[in-house]
């Protein structure tokens, strides 16, 4: 292929590839990515929300990832407008917006979500449920703000996950997140900031990972052996953006490794900016490493499409970020596999349209005002 290649007919070409994951094909390389709107009351997601995703997809979105939904659990989250997993209502919502994803030409997974240790005591929907998490620590370090898990905690949340897995797969979802990102629980669990356990959940990065592992493991029994399952994570949390899980590319694979034996499909590896290196001596972001340690698909993420300098890049100007063709040349060469866009696909729900069609001249910079509505 020419470099000289026009950016928009190259990024169609490249992002017009279908990608399999698991027993999944998914149409293009384009993903959306999951990001909490609290437009669901009672956590039953209802016709605006269908018409919300289902826009989405009919725009050529090839996989969307649902916003976080909580898994039943008592202490899962804490607000009751955001969507929940469980209960014959809630579920029935989320039927009709996989039947309007569907329906237009995209593939759904539910992100699948507990909050942990970032819950605070009476909010609902569940106003008695405490505060959860491997020792009962915020990420902010806070102690004696929640409860550190019993063996029985944890094998209630793990059920949890199973049965919100099973519960989309009998729905007509393509497959699963689990949310092992930002600070929430899973994530407390891998990082030793909110990890102080003694038992066999805490200590070195393998431990750590067994709390997630067995969620993965309990998750994979419960669906079909073709229904991928898809883990995300990350470095950074929600009030430690400086904060690591890993410090070199073995610590890393120490975490990895397990998750993956475990059975995940394809990991989501999220990142404030996608083109920034992960670790010294390599070009690899996060999705890269993930990648090349693991050998399973990943998806990369971080302010794809965000913002007027990125925009500049697609079009070929001067811009201080990287644009399109960085972000083509590491599909190319395989470093990932798709690209999530998360507040451009708010700003504009016929971005993917935009993009394939080689419309690029009518990309507009992200406006915070799209996270009031659900259009």
């Amino acid at each position: 292929m020419s470099v000289t290649q026009p950016a928009s007919s190259r990024a169609a070409e490249i992002l017009s590839r279908p990608v399999s994951i698991n027993g999944l094909t998914v149409p293009n390389r384009i993903a959306m990515a999951p990001m909490t709107r609290m437009f669901s009351p009672g956590g039953v997601p209802g016709e605006d929300v269908v018409s919300y995703y289902g826009r989405r997809a009919a725009a050529g979105v090839g996989l969307i990832v649902t916003e976080g939904t909580y898994v039943g659990h008592d202490s899962a989250g804490q607000s009751d407008r955001v969507p929940r997993f469980h209960g014959a209502e809630q579920l029935a919502g989320w039927a009709k917006v996989a039947e309007a994803v569907h329906a237009g030409g995209g593939t759904i997974v539910p992100q699948l979500w507990h909050i942990g240790m970032v819950r605070k005591q009476g909010e609902p929907p569940y106003a008695d449920a405490p505060a959860v998490g491997p020792s009962g620590i915020r990420v902010d370090g806070t102690e004696g703000t929640g409860k550190a898990m019993t063996q029985r905690d944890l094998d209630d949340v793990i059920g949890a996950f199973a049965e919100a897995a099973a519960a989309a797969e009998r729905i007509g979802f393509d497959g699963v997140e689990i949310h092992g990102a930002h600070g929430y629980l899973i994530d407390q669990f891998l990082w030793a900031g909110t990890n102080r356990r003694t038992d066999a959940y805490g200590g070195d990065p393998v431990a750590r990972a067994k709390f997630a592992a067995e969620i993965v493991a309990a998750v994979r029994e419960t669906v079909s052996a073709e229904f991928p399952v898809i883990f995300r994570y990350s470095q950074w949390k929600q009030e430690a953006y400086d904060a690591r899980l890993a410090e070199t590319p073995e610590e890393l694979e120490a975490i990895l490794a397990p998750l993956a034996a475990a059975g995940v499909d394809a990991f989501h590896a999220s990142t404030r900016r996608y083109w920034l290196p992960e670790f010294d001596g390599s070009d690899l972001n996060l999705a890269g490493w993930t990648k090349k340690l693991t050998g399973k698909p990943a998806i990369t993420v971080g302010s794809v499409g965000l913002d007027g300098d990125f925009i500049k890049g697609f079009m070929g100007e001067g811009s201080p970020v990287k644009g399109i063709d960085d972000l083509l040349d590491r599909l190319e060469r395989d470093e990932f596999d798709m690209v999530a866009v998360g507040r451009a696909l708010l700003q504009d729900p016929e971005w993917a349209a935009k993009i394939l069609a080689g419309r690029l001249d009518e990309l507009k910079p992200y406006d915070a005002a799209a996270l009031k509505t659900l259009s």
